[in-house]
């Protein structure tokens, strides 16, 4: 479960985020909220991407400011550009970063890589150079290479809003199947209809927390005026 105390954080004066408090344990939650409405710097403390400037975010009890390493273990984030994520020359190398650090043997590292790559059906691009890659392809090899962390969750800030419909597609039928329990920002509003809660963020503050149909509606009407 992840754990947000009374969270506020702010930038050169002006605060970001007032007094959050909420607790997620569902499978699929979902984040909205117009540009500049937190939902961002709210993705990014799930992960200890970002730390309070007060309060404490915890995950399964593992406070973000002690134990920011146990933390990003298991929350993973997948970026809006992949080109933030993406660092390495080749598909095979970047895929094969984090687990390097984790000090896995380099055979227990090639098998966790080529399987991957099978099941998600991206084998085909194991030695494709990164950037020369698709925006699709881009995003794909992003949320893989996060997924091959098995991470017990995954944080997706607007995971595809630089994607043509197709390749919207196949990411969404993958996180579909996936275990993990999923985060997900977004301001595609059609997306969030299967989730288990959404979360709606305004000016900072959370303005609505509930089911789809409940908080998109809420969100629409605040849209409105």
């Amino acid at each position: 479960m992840i754990t947000l105390q009374s969270v506020n954080v702010g930038f050169n004066g002006r605060p970001v985020l007032e007094d959050v408090s909420l607790q997620l344990q569902e499978q699929r939650v979902g984040v909205i909220g117009l540009n500049g409405s937190g939902k961002s710097t709210f993705a990014r403390l799930l992960n200890g991407l970002q730390l309070p400037d007060a309060g404490a975010v915890s995950v399964d009890g593992f406070d973000s400011r002690k134990d920011g390493r146990k933390v990003r273990r298991r929350v993973g984030f997948v970026f809006q550009n992949p080109d933030n994520q993406i660092v390495y020359p080749t598909v095979r190398e970047d895929m094969s970063f984090g687990l390097k650090n984790l000090k896995y043997p380099k055979q227990d590292i090639e098998q966790r890589i080529e399987k991957a790559l099978s099941l998600y059906g991206i084998d085909h691009l194991a030695d494709r150079l990164t950037h020369q890659l698709s925006g699709g392809e881009k995003q794909l090899v992003a949320l893989v290479g996060v997924l091959i962390m098995q991470p017990e969750y995954i944080v997706l800030d607007e995971p595809t809003t630089l994607l043509d419909l197709r390749n919207k597609r196949r990411l969404m039928s993958i996180v579909r199947e996936l275990g993990q329990r999923i985060i997900m920002i977004t301001h595609d509003l059609d997306l969030l209809s299967e989730f288990d809660r959404v979360l709606c963020f305004h000016d900072g503050k959370l303005l609505a927390d509930g089911t789809p149909e409940i908080v998109i509606e809420k969100y629409l009407n605040t849209c409105d005026k």
